[in-house]
């Protein structure tokens, strides 16, 4: 089962900055989330974000949200299943995804009820383990496991970037290949259009 771009959407799950700063691996996250998102918006695969309580919270994480498409369409949420709210459900019976890659904060709580939800629509999820952090990192990965026995696909960036890319042999992959190359500190947030 492979991840097309045109069936396809990157859904961010409340990044937000009152979270982040105690979240283990949050820069490494904002980096990943940060990086495929640029990839997204490069290849025309719509990023959708959720905030969760920003009045509590605080709004996504500034240095995420810089590096998130113009286009990106945002959303902000009371239930923990992001699926529960009526615009977000609404927003989904419109676009009509087959398939959802799911990141954000926290794994165990929004990210895991949001993926539970989407699953049960019958969305193709794919898991971004690298962009899944909670608190604690055995959190996180009991969330994932859980995941992935509901049917979710446990999946990297390079991982869904090769595959929205599909071929070498146009200039869209070796621009979006010399970025995959580039050691993971190093990756811009940001591609150049």
């Amino acid at each position: 089962m492979l991840i097309e771009r045109s069936d396809s959407l990157l859904l961010v799950v409340d990044v937000q900055t009152a979270l982040m700063p105690v979240v283990e691996r949050g820069d490494q996250a904002i980096t990943e989330i940060g990086w495929l998102a640029a990839v997204a918006e490069r290849l025309e695969v719509p990023v959708w974000v959720t905030e969760q309580y920003p009045q509590g919270l605080g709004a996504t994480e500034p240095r995420l949200k810089c590096a998130l498409p113009q286009s990106t369409r945002w959303f902000t949420k009371s239930h923990f299943n992001a699926c529960r709210e009526r615009d977000i459900a609404q927003a989904f019976e419109a676009a009509a995804p087959r398939q959802v890659v799911i990141a954000g904060a926290e794994a165990h709580i929004c990210v895991l009820q949001t993926a539970l939800g989407l699953l049960e629509r019958g969305v193709e999820l794919f898991w971004l383990v690298e962009g899944c952090v909670s608190r604690r990192s055995d959190e996180a990965r009991l969330a994932g496991e859980r995941a992935r026995q509901a049917g979710a696909w446990q999946v990297s960036a390079d991982m869904v970037a090769y595959e929205w890319l599909e071929r070498c042999d146009d200039a869209t992959f070796r621009e979006v290949h010399r970025e995959l190359l580039r050691p993971r500190a190093s990756r811009p947030l940001r591609l150049a259009p």
